[in-house]
């Protein structure tokens, strides 16, 4: 251990200000250990003259330093390169003025700003963490409304028109106060990284500071001198990427050097509010209030609240009011650290107790359903397909093919027939087909790292999509000559006719995705060998494209065939005739396909036989509905026991009667009446019991494990791998499932594989887990005053295609599309825990439904730092009194 040095503890002590006049200073404390590091003695003795918070010339220092003019200006340059003390020059004298700030906010935020400093000394980064977190720790519930070093200040649209908003409440005062501005990188994301904790939101250009903090940063070379435009162009970066806005409030009233533009993941005085749950310490004097009449439970808002105050709850009443504990506050009990929420960076919720809207809840993806129901309701379809994409960039894909599990959960189902939903989302997404509207998202960031997509079917595309936005170089490799895994090659025309995925690919290109095709990685090309060429992390996406086997008598027989293999061959315009009778054993919605295909492909008859009775069928009604329309003939409850054969070749099927599927805890274990038997005679045989996964030589020389039926193991939220640079998605991860499934996961690829390439960044901290869940329905009360009673729509069909390969379903017309929308009950809103709700208004910049504002709900004024005692002593008073009157009332004291 080595000795303490005196001079640095003294400098400690006095830029601690009110917490380093209370606290023991050793080498393992933050003021300490930072300052040790890259501070002097000589340079201490100089910081101790200046004193806090008083601007001093070069005269003043040098005549009490009692060191040469020379010695004196070199150690206020090492000072001032070091951030412990800024310099700017007076603007009346010409002078220049030293001053040592307050180490957080302050001097801190100066010294992780030197690049090359935090470089070789990543222990500032560590210290502003821990000094900003123990320090405030036993001042959090203290601070008066408002009143903590930091403030938040309100995005400016959001209290335009707010009667009684002051001037010093307002960006455009400080745009307009200062003529010097810079940008600089996060300190509280810079020291995030290199503590290995970041959040994903990156530090790059997005800290503004204005005058005399402009034009120290422009001299130190911290920050990146900027135009007042420009500095109004970041603000509007930082709003469009939920980013909202603090300022120190410590030089007096509307007297600031920056705005910072912060996320809740990371930010250190947001702590304030999500750490310690004391959000009135850096609250504005506005609060959000939503018009649950105008909220379509979106979303949007929450996922874009830097404290979680706004949940997703319901709209409808309830038949049994649903009671809602108050949870105390920090205003009127006494506070511990049991009431802190030391998790808050893992434990985000989306979703009220109560729980939210079924439709968005029951969609792998999350989708907000009811918002682009309403958009679509008034005719704003660009907007609502903008809405879509957000977590699924193929909507006129998943229009057609989707199993629409929203709407087997949808509310209105109780009361006649769920909402039309994948028809609504059809007729948005065939407006971009046809060229009436167009949305490509704008690109967030441009980051240039190559990343490898291995599979180019759902999972794969959805990653290139959502990993596009953020400007990397993403390339696809795709085994096959086509794109598309099995939108592709596993299901016919007739139900996803390939110009439609071939239009929504294109988007793709449109946004700089490379595709190659005809390229087996683990065969042409390694993963060690693209890793050689620069590919940063890899996406493994390949489906399951294999088929299944019985492993029965003959099954290896002629003219039985794989029906993934029989459909891969159809849509790849391979010789697949067929002829005679034909027998698909499957009850899968693949199977279906199959079955449908071979109508198509000349046999004379299609039979399909399955272990599963009607009921219990896998295959969705709707698919085996239209399979009857095409004459395929059903036969449940069979088991295949031999395939018959002569001279090699299938000649028939023996099956068993099967009385039942599954055990007692639905566990697929099939029970046989092996004295039941028919033999049903057949040309070809198509196997559709399930698919297999293909990895070939993908994981050759890879630390990639594999689990039950070839899947690959990785981790269930961030879809990593041992391999810490190869990240997994869809079916090859999570077994057959639908496309749906497979988009969702290549989105939360993505946002792996982003914080994966980006250095010091955490796969978990700040990360949305989207754990969604739906309110009761069996509570809800629904009169028929609350519902428009118009039935459901359906599509018409085109005779003209009928039993043919192209899609004879058609799209809603217009009139259809405004009775559907109108049909929705709309479920789902936003609460506002108006306790934690810090006034930011960011979620009023996501609102497209004027279902959220900011009113005026407080009348705080900040004040200097040196003022702040008397004010937390005036505070804590008031706040005692409260704590009693609590007490009394509740009648016990908490433990």
């Amino acid at each position: 251990m080595s000795e303490l040095r005196p001079k640095i503890v003294k400098l400690a002590k006095m830029v601690g200000g009110i917490a380093g006049a209370m606290n023991k200073i050793d080498e393992n404390t933050p003021e300490y250990y930072s300052l040790d590091c890259v501070v002097t003695d000589d340079m201490a003795d100089i910081a101790m003259i200046i004193g806090l918070r008083k601007p001093r010339t070069f005269e003043y220092v040098a005549k009490r330093s009692g060191k040469s003019k020379k010695e004196t200006k070199a150690l206020l340059e090492q000072l001032t390169y070091t951030g412990v003390a800024k310099v700017w020059k007076d603007k009346e004298d010409k002078k220049d003025r030293y001053f040592v700030n307050i180490f957080a906010p302050g001097m801190l935020e100066m010294m992780v700003n030197n690049r090359e400093q935090l470089n070789e000394h990543p222990e500032i980064g560590k210290a502003f963490e821990e000094y900003t977190r123990l320090r405030l720790a036993p001042m959090a519930a203290k601070f008066p409304q408002g009143m903590a070093m930091m403030r938040v200040i309100p995005v400016e649209e959001a209290i335009k028109d707010i009667p009684g908003t002051k001037p010093w409440e307002r960006l455009s005062y400080y745009l307009d106060k200062y003529d010097t501005f810079t940008v600089s990188d996060c300190s509280c994301r810079q020291s995030r990284r290199v503590l290995d904790e970041g959040c994903g939101h990156l530090e790059k250009d997005i800290c503004i500071q204005m005058g005399e903090g402009a034009e120290y940063y422009i001299r130190t070379g911290r920050g990146r001198q900027i135009s007042r435009e420009e500095a109004k162009e970041i603000i509007q970066f930082a709003e469009n990427n939920g980013l909202m806005h603090e300022m120190p409030h410590t030089d007096g009233l509307g007297e600031s050097a920056a705005i910072c533009n912060c996320c809740g993941c990371s930010c250190f005085s947001l702590r304030l509010a999500t750490l310690f749950n004391t959000p009135d310490s850096i609250r504005s004097n506005f609060t959000a209030k939503v018009k649950k009449e105008n909220c379509v439970a979106c979303g949007q808002c929450v996922e874009n609240c830097p404290v979680n105050a706004l949940k997703l709850g319901q709209k409808l009443c309830s038949k049994t009011p649903v009671s809602v504990k108050a949870e105390p506050t920090a205003r009127d009990h006494i506070w511990r650290e049991s009431d802190w929420n030391v998790d808050y960076r893992e434990n985000r919720m989306d979703v009220t107790e109560e729980g939210t809207s079924p439709c968005k809840t029951a969609c792998p993806a999350h989708i907000s359903v009811q918002g682009y129901i309403k958009l679509a309701a008034s005719g704003r379809y660009h907007e609502a397909l903008e809405l879509i994409k957000k977590e699924n960039p193929f909507p006129a894909v998943c229009g057609r093919i989707c199993p629409h599990g929203c709407e087997s959960e949808c509310t209105r189902g109780d009361i006649d027939e769920p909402v039309s939903i994948d028809e609504i989302k059809k007729f948005i997404a065939d407006k971009e087909l046809d060229g009436s509207i167009r949305y490509i998202p704008p690109m967030r960031y441009n980051l240039g790292n190559k990343i490898a997509v291995v599979g180019s079917g759902p999972a794969g595309l959805s990653c290139a999509y959502y990993l596009a936005i953020d400007g990397y170089q993403v390339t696809v490799f795709e085994k096959e000559e086509k794109l598309g895994g099995m939108l592709t090659l596993g299901i016919p025309s007739f139900r996803l006719e390939k110009d439609v995925l071939n239009a929504e690919i294109n988007v793709l290109r449109e946004m700089g995705v490379t595709f190659k095709t005809g390229v087996e990685v683990g065969k042409d090309v390694t993963l060690k060998g693209l890793r050689e060429e620069g590919f940063e992390a890899f996406y493994l996406a390949i489906g399951a494209q294999g088929g299944r086997s019985l492993g029965i008598e003959g099954e290896e027989a002629e003219g039985v065939i794989a029906g993934v293999d029989f459909l891969r061959d159809v849509n790849l315009g391979r010789k697949a005739e067929l002829s005679g009778n034909v027998i698909v054993i499957g009850g899968g919605n693949v199977a279906i396909d199959v079955a449908r295909t071979g109508t198509r492909q000349g046999a004379a008859a299609v039979d399909l036989y399955c272990l599963e009775s009607p009921s219990e069928m896998p295959a969705l009604p709707d698919e085996i509905a239209e399979a009857e329309e095409d004459s395929v003939t059903f036969h449940n409850g069979w088991g295949p026991k031999r395939i018959l054969t002569e001279n090699g070749r299938v000649t028939g099927v023996e099956f068993k009667r099967c009385i039942s599927v599954f055990d007692a805890d639905h566990r697929f274990a099939p029970k046989y009446d092996d004295n039941d038997t028919i033999i049903v005679e057949s040309d070809t045989v198509l196997l559709s019991i399930g698919q297999s996964i293909q990895w070939g030589g993908l994981l050759s020389e890879s630390k990639v494990e594999l689990g039950r039926g070839g899947i690959a193991k990785a981790d269930s939220l961030t879809l990593q791998t041992s391999e810490p640079d190869v990240f997994v998605g869809g079916d090859c991860f999570t077994g057959p499932k639908f496309a749906i499934h497979a988009i969702a996961a290549g989105k939360e690829g993505a946002i792996s594989i982003h914080r994966y390439v980006q250095p010091g960044q955490s796969l978990v901290f700040g990360r949305d887990k989207r754990e969604y869940h739906a309110f009761d329905k069996n509570n809800v009360a629904v009169g028929v005053q609350d519902f428009d009673t118009t039935p459901r729509q359906n599509p018409g069909h085109s005779p003209e295609k009928k039993g043919s390969f192209l899609d004879d379903r058609m799209t809603f017309t217009e009139e259809q599309l405004k009775k559907e929308t109108e049909r929705c009950l709309g479920c789902g809103a936003v609460e506002i825990d108006s306790y934690m709700c810090i006034g930011c208004g960011m979620c009023t910049t996501k609102c497209k439904f004027d279902a959220i504002h900011l009113e005026r709900t407080y009348n705080t004024v900040p004040n200097t730092y040196e003022k702040l005692p008397v004010k937390i002593a005036t505070n804590a008073i008031v706040r005692t009194g409260k704590i009693a009157a609590t007490t009394l009332k509740e009648g016990v004291r908490r433990s």
